[in-house]
C-alpha cells in the first residue's frame, strides 16, 4: 500500500502545484476546465500507436514496447487524478481512503505479487480500448472498474507494482526537469540524439537500481547537455 499511497500523494501535489488548490473541483487556477477522462482516452490512443496496427502503413514495424510502458505510466497519472477527483466529489474520502481501497482490490494484489511477460498486441489493444470505454461511457463512472482494468493493462505491459512505481517517480523527475529547462516557453528539446527524453529517462532509471531521485535529475542534466550540445 505504501507505494500506492506515495504515488497518489505525489500526483495530488503535482496537480495542486500545476492547477491550483481547488483542482479537484474540475477547474484550474486560470479558470480552465479540467477533463481527466479526455486525458485518459487521448493517451490511450497514443498508446495504441506503439504497435503497427495500421494495415496501410509500416505493416512490418516492430512494436515499441518501451514507449508502451511509458504511455501506461502517463495514463496512470490521469487515472489517479480522476480517482482523487471522484473521491472528493462523491464524498468517498481522502487520498488515504483511496489508497486503502485500492490496496484491497484483487487486481492490485496481482500487480503486487506477480510479474508477467508482455501479452499479445491484440490483447493489449483490446484492454486499452476497454479503458477508453470506461471513461467514454455516459453512465456513472465506475472508478473501481477503471482502476482494475488499468492494473490488468499494467501486467499485460510487462510491468508490476515495483516497476510501475519506479517509472512513475522517474516520470515525475523528468517532468520537473522539463519545467526547469524551458518546457513552458518552448525552448526545451524533447528528442535527445534521436531518442525521446522518456526513453532516455527509463533506460537510466532502470539501469541503476540504487539511483536516488535527485541523482536521476543530475544524470538527466548531464545527458541533456551532452546529447544536445550540437542542437
Amino acid at each position: 500500500m505504501d507505494k500506492i499511497l506515495l504515488m497518489l500523494q505525489l500526483q495530488a501535489e503535482l496537480n495542486e502545484s500545476t492547477n491550483g488548490k481547488n483542482w479537484v473541483g474540475g477547474i484550474t487556477k486560470n479558470g480552465k476546465i479540467i477533463n481527466w477522462k479526455r486525458c485518459i482516452y487521448m493517451e490511450c490512443a497514443e498508446m495504441i500507436d506503439s504497435f503497427s496496427w495500421k494495415h496501410w502503413k509500416n505493416i512490418d514495424k516492430e512494436a515499441d514496447l518501451d514507449n508502451l510502458q511509458i504511455e501506461v505510466v502517463d495514463v496512470w497519472h490521469f487515472v489517479m487524478s480522476l480517482a482523487i477527483e471522484n473521491y472528493s466529489k462523491t464524498f468517498k474520502g481522502t487520498v488515504d481512503d483511496l489508497a486503502i481501497n485500492i490496496s484491497l482490490m484483487e487486481s492490485f494484489l496481482k500487480i503486487d505479487t506477480t510479474h508477467e511477460a508482455f501479452a499479445s498486441q491484440d490483447e493489449i489493444i483490446e484492454k486499452v480500448e476497454i479503458i477508453m470505454l470506461d471513461v467514454l461511457s455516459r453512465n456513472t463512472l465506475n472508478i473501481e472498474k477503471l482502476i482494475s482494468d488499468f492494473f490488468d493493462l499494467t501486467l499485460m505491459s510487462g510491468l508490476n507494482l515495483d516497476s510501475l512505481y519506479k517509472l512513475y517517480v522517474g516520470k515525475n523527475i523528468l517532468n520537473q526537469f522539463r519545467q526547469d529547462h524551458g518546457y513552458k516557453d518552448g525552448k526545451y528539446i524533447k528528442v535527445w540524439a534521436g531518442e525521446e527524453d522518456n526513453v532516455v529517462m527509463k533506460r537510466v532509471w532502470q539501469s541503476n537500481g540504487d539511483l536516488k531521485p535527485d541523482a536521476l535529475y543530475k544524470e538527466l542534466t548531464k545527458l541533456y547537455f551532452a546529447l544536445n550540445k550540437s542542437e
